[in-house]
């Protein structure tokens, strides 16, 4: 059924898939496993792997189900599942759809080795605890497990990895590559390491296998350096349009709560855009925004439906005029980056807020 309300995602696989070729060139030595995890950021998973199809190296996601699916629609690479195993049904699906998991603790270990289809040996991906101390094996149980799989699935193609907490802060990443080849020992087969700041901004630490995942979409994973800076394209837009104008006398207020005040005669426009389609609420006072190509700014409280923005600059400016809440759309460009920022938040959260109200579209270079 179309939505007559113009609010609306565009969705463009051609920027995923130029992105993905962006890691490509920073981490030459390297596979990728494209991360489609929580949908694809945002953006679909079924769109993200179908823009990558052809020339994704693998895919990693979390839902053993989703990998599943993934392997009975004919996707033939590695399909890594990043936390793991959940149950039984889990490990017998990694055995019989050739799945790769990650291994993170002695439990999904015994997991594994209790279920596993017999004649059946998977790619592991042992996960060591070098800092972030979320998941990981450490010091005190990494060789049990390192043991246990040498003797109960020798078959098994074995790999190390860990995550970076801070590599795209000032500490960098040096402290948990001193950490993993500690907990590494003699190991000398593959390692999966960098995420999206690690590749961008590290190259020593990003092994044989990478992890690219917000830099898939077209969002900078520094605060200081843009996602244009870095040769990336925006795969998301949300856009809509004006739905109703309103002229200001100084002294006048916007929204909820009264959170914006006119200091002199003003227009505005009204927006079709809200919490409940996924614009953050807490976004303030001039968080940006483009209407008609023009960048202007968000005025008052964010609403359920409906936000407000100035169009005191924009005289053109009426009600179906154009409006990009962020990416690139008719109505102008605001990168996600800006927008996150702005709400004291970052892209990906904007990304995998978006609501399922909201309608999506798909460009077709």
């Amino acid at each position: 059924m179309k939505i007559s309300r113009p609010i609306r995602v565009r969705i463009a696989p051609d920027a995923i898939l130029d992105n993905y070729r962006a890691v490509r060139r920073h981490a030459p030595k390297s596979r990728a496993f494209a991360v489609v995890k929580a949908d694809a950021y945002g953006h679909g998973q079924w769109r993200a792997v179908q823009a990558l199809r052809g020339e994704a190296d693998g895919f990693a996601l979390l839902e053993c189900e989703n990998a599943v699916a993934l392997r009975e629609a004919g996707i033939e690479q590695p399909i890594l599942l990043l936390e793991g195993i959940f149950s039984a049904r889990d490990a017998r699906a990694v055995g019989e759809y050739g799945l790769s998991t990650v291994i993170h603790c002695p439990e999904q270990l015994d997991l594994l080795l209790g279920n596993l289809p017999p004649d059946t040996a998977p790619d592991i991906c042992l996960k060591l605890n070098t800092g972030m101390n979320r998941l990981g094996f450490t010091a005190a149980t990494l060789a049990r497990a390192r043991q246990r799989l040498a003797d109960e699935l020798p078959r098994a193609r074995l790999m190390l990895m860990t995550h970076f907490a801070e590599a795209d802060g000032e500490r960098g990443v040096a402290w948990q590559m001193e950490r993993f080849r500690a907990l590494a020992g003699d190991w000398t087969g593959p390692v999966c390491l960098g995420n999206s700041a690690a590749i961008l901004r590290h190259p020593d630490a990003h092994g044989d296998w990478v992890r690219p995942g917000i830099m898939l979409y077209g969002a900078s994973p520094f605060a200081e350096t843009s996602a244009a800076e870095l040769g990336l394209r925006p795969a998301m837009t949300l856009e809509s349009a004006i739905i109703a104008v309103q002229d200001l006398q100084p002294g006048d207020r916007v929204g909820y709560g009264g959170t914006f005040t006119a200091d002199r005669p003003m227009r505005i426009g009204v927006v079709a855009c809200g919490y409940a389609d996924g614009y953050p609420r807490h976004a303030p006072n001039g968080t940006p925004i483009a209407v008609m190509g023009e960048r202007t700014r968000l005025l008052g409280r964010v609403s359920m439906d409906m936000l407000a923005c100035d169009l005191t600059g924009i005289p053109d400016a009426h009600t179906g005029a154009p409006v990009t809440l962020w990416g690139h759309g008719i109505g102008g460009e605001v990168p996600a980056d800006e927008v996150a920022a702005a709400a004291g938040t970052i892209a990906y959260e904007l990304f995998c807020a978006v609501a399922p109200r909201v309608p999506v579209t798909v460009d077709h270079d």
